[in-house]
């Protein structure tokens, strides 16, 4: 985003503050950010106290993964302040802050038709919609992709303006003077504080165009075992160390009421029946509000809601009921014999295949997001407006469903983010916003003497039962490879044609149609019900250079609503992929290290990456016994795209209770571009790779009639802190623009545990998770 004098609106704003808005703005937008007492606003980004307190506006949902730390950080850099004055404000949905990537990314979700149509037209288009539909989603790791820029501008902006301000004070040039720790220093030991200078600043014009530091954000990667203070703290930690942080789950209003819920078993299923009487039955119920496929109850406290909906028992017809029976056989017979769309075609493509000398496949079955804190909303319905309070990773979405529900204008409805206690991609999902305004609507009726606010919090029945799990899939890997030298082992095996077969519901579209089509689950299962889905299929090209490669998708319908949890389709390609190429370096004799960095080509980056991960797991060939397995991904296409690798260790025996397996130790090389915030970038490799732990190593849930065959959270097998091995993460330095580290541990961690599985105990496992093949 550039900034200009002609791009800058000054004026008043309520509270004496400024009112700047971007060129990015159309003049029929407000600002999204308003003054308290005492505070003047710089834009959409930011505010300045007299107490010299910066709050900064967060366009992100905070679910764990640190966006209210790097954001500000970001501001704060350009601005000059001290990371000890800086605040944090969660922005609400407005135009100032579209996500441009993650619009055009997608594009064939929100406009399959005009999608693709050439690389300009979609930019422009993208920029549109984005900025007309309020879409800031916080999704695909694009939050610095889409935010660097305008965080750096508006700190920019503020800093001169200050700077303006101090120079006409002391009758000095404003280029002169220097800010940084929060202070503005001229010359004589002249020293002002934003506080000073704020009110004088917020009148002035910002300079064309706004001087951003020369550098921008960077931390150098420290030594694996490197132990040093992080320089940009999380502002989050402390309050969630105390129990002070306020996650959606904590909302408390005057006179709040609880609700609970029941879903239908299915997307298609519709409640019959229940007995109301035994509801109103159970102290502290003040009402029942019943739903099409679903039934509530509000009450004095949760638990009331809760026994009141166990009392009435509630009734649903079931409707073209999933189980895990069918959906396996489904997707084998479609793999098979289904019809396909070609999704990538390189070198040579179909044509360079004549034959297939190796083929596997390789079985994925759904995974749940699971996140610890379950699905919550409040909400106060009054005089035709409704208040939210929310965390959802589309704010804007989750408002106007909302508003639909109720039959009220968007403009309506005031939604007041909160953070996530986890998300993994669960809260792009909103079903829950309706509910609640449903419900809220109910209680205002029954309460019309005065807005009583109601809270539904969905039991942990429910988060299970109506969620929408990564969808299965069922892939069918076909290589042709060169023959080797005679005389000479371990010189064949190499890959000259490879063919992907990707079978699996077209999983991105139908959670597209929900999202911004608005349709029910079962619509938009019947909307997208054979069509081709490339978003489905991302990570199916692997990062390295074969002669040739064709990959293709399967549309399968499944009868269960499918959606995203986090890695999405990389999760299960990756995984094919790197077992695939472990098996046929294992058949040719060949070295798995030195068989990879043999395809990579000019891929520096990964090549980095596998032998940093190679020296820090002392990675000794992955010889039968030692344990050890290899895996490496590039997480998006591109000379910018993340790269990592992973040696993982691992001990198991087929004769041990419980399967025996224990992974020891994961070694992680990683390169994601420039790192903005060490510490945070660290923590959710881990992160990720804990998940990927959980995915290879937990046990998948069983469908049976459309439900799962369990609601207990425990039955998911979910790493404890006892399974949790030893982790090394490395990271290469790069001058690769920033990429997120949310996603790619997840991705690589289930490939690199198959493979160390094979090494340890001869058994190649080809179903992820690893132990439903039976050990």
């Amino acid at each position: 985003m550039k900034l200009s004098r002609r791009g800058i609106l000054t004026g008043a704003a309520a509270g004496g503050g400024l009112l700047v808005a971007w060129w990015l703005l159309p003049r029929t937008y407000h600002n999204p950010l308003t003054p308290g007492r005492g505070e003047d606003v710089f834009g959409a980004w930011l505010r300045i106290g007299e107490n010299s307190v910066v709050t900064v506006a967060v366009p992100q949902l905070e679910m764990g993964q640190g966006v209210t730390t790097v954001l500000p950080q970001l501001v704060a850099m350009e601005l000059g302040a001290d990371w000890r004055q800086v605040a944090i404000e969660p922005a609400p949905p407005s135009g100032a802050y579209p996500n441009l990537p993650l619009a055009q990314k997608w594009a064939p979700l929100w406009d399959p038709v005009a999608a693709g149509l050439s690389d300009t037209t979609d930019e422009l288009l993208a920029a549109r919609f984005a900025r007309e539909t309020r879409f800031n989603a916080t999704a695909e790791g694009t939050t610095l992709a889409a935010y660097e820029d305008m965080a750096r501008e508006a700190g920019a902006a503020a800093r001169a303006m200050l700077a303006q301000e101090a120079a006409e004070r002391w009758g000095m040039a404003w280029e002169e003077l220097t800010i940084a720790e929060g202070l503005v220093r001229g010359g004589d030991g002249l020293i002002a504080t934003f506080g000073e200078l704020a009110s004088g600043a917020a009148e002035r014009a910002v300079p064309d165009p706004a001087p951003l530091r020369p550098e921008p954000a960077r931390e150098e990667p420290l030594a694996v075992f490197a132990d040093a203070a992080p320089a940009f703290p999380r502002i989050d930690l402390p309050a969630k160390v105390d129990g002070s942080l306020q996650f959606a789950g904590d909302v408390r209003l005057p006179g709040m009421l609880h609700a609970s819920i029941r879903h239908g078993p299915n997307a298609g299923a519709e409640l019959t029946g229940f007995d109301a009487a035994a509801g109103y039955g159970v102290p502290g119920v003040v009402q029942v509000v019943e739903g099409r496929r679903w039934l509530a109850a509000v009450a004095e406290t949760w638990w009331s809601a809760e026994r009141a909906l166990e009392a009435m028992n509630p009734q649903f017809t079931v409707s073209y009921p999933a189980g895990s029976a069918e959906i396996p056989a489904r997707l084998g017979l479609m793999l098979e014999n289904g019809a396909s769309f070609r999704i990538a075609e390189t070198g040579f493509g179909a044509e360079g295949m004549t034959r297939v000398d190796l083929a596997r496949r390789y079985e994925v079955e759904p995974h749940l997001a699971a996140p610890l804190e379950t699905a919550t909303a409040t909400a106060r319905f009054a005089g035709g407006r409704l208040e939210l309070w929310i965390a959802s990773q589309a704010s804007e979405s989750a408002r106007r469903a909302a508003a639909d529900a109720l039959g009220i204008a968007a403009e309506d409805v005031a939604l007041y983010p909160m953070p996530a206690g986890g998300s993994f991609d669960a809260r792009l999902e909103h079903d829950h916003a309706i509910e609640v305004a449903l419900v809220a609507r109910e209680v205002a009726e029954r309460f019309p003497e005065g807005a009583r606010a109601v809270q539904l919090t969905w039991p942990r029945r429910s988060e299970l039962t109506h969620a929408r799990p990564r969808p299965p899939a069922w892939m069918l890997l076909g290589a042709q490879l060169q023959p080797g030298v005679p005389g000479s082992p371990g010189t064949g095996g190499a890959i000259d044609a490879l063919r992907v077969r990707i079978a699996c519901p077209p999983a991105a579209l139908e959670f597209g149609r929900r999202l911004f089509g608005g349709l029910t689950p079962w619509a938009a299962i019947r909307e997208t019900e054979g069509k081709k889905d490339p978003l489905a299929c991302t990570g199916a090209v692997p990062p390295y250079q074969l002669p040739s490669l064709v990959v293709e998708h399967v549309p399968v319908e499944i009868s269960l609503p499918v959606g995203r949890v986090r890695g999405n389709a990389d999760s299960y390609t990756a995984f094919a992929i790197e077992s695939f190429i472990d098996e046929i370096a294992q058949q040719s004799g060949r070295e798995p290290l030195s068989y990879r960095m043999a395809m990579l080509g000019s891929d520096i980056r990964l090549a980095a990456c596998l032998q940093r991960a190679a020296q820090l797991g002392d990675w000794d060939g992955g010889a039968s016994g030692s344990g050890q397995g290899l895996a490496c991904h590039r997480l998006g296409d591109g000379p910018d795209a993340p790269r990592i690798a992973c040696v993982a260790t691992a001990r198991g025996s087929a004769g041990e209770s419980g399967g025996g397996v224990r992974v020891t130790r994961l070694s992680v090389a990683v390169d994601i571009g420039r790192i903005v915030n060490l510490d945070i970038a660290r923590q959710q490799i881990e992160g990720g790779l804990v998940f990927g732990l959980g995915m290879a190593l937990g046990r998948a849930p069983r469908w049976r009639s459309g439900l799962p065959a369990s609601v207990d959270y425990a039955d998911l097998d979910l790493p404890t802190l006892a399974d949790c091995p030893e982790i090394q993460v490395d990271f290469i330095a790069s001058e690769a623009p920033p990429a997120d580290p949310g996603e790619i541990g997840a991705v690589v961690a289930p490939p690199a545990i198959a493979n160390a599985l094979f090494s340890a105990t001869g058994l190649r496992l080809r179903r992820l998770p690893l132990l439903s093949d039976g050990i």
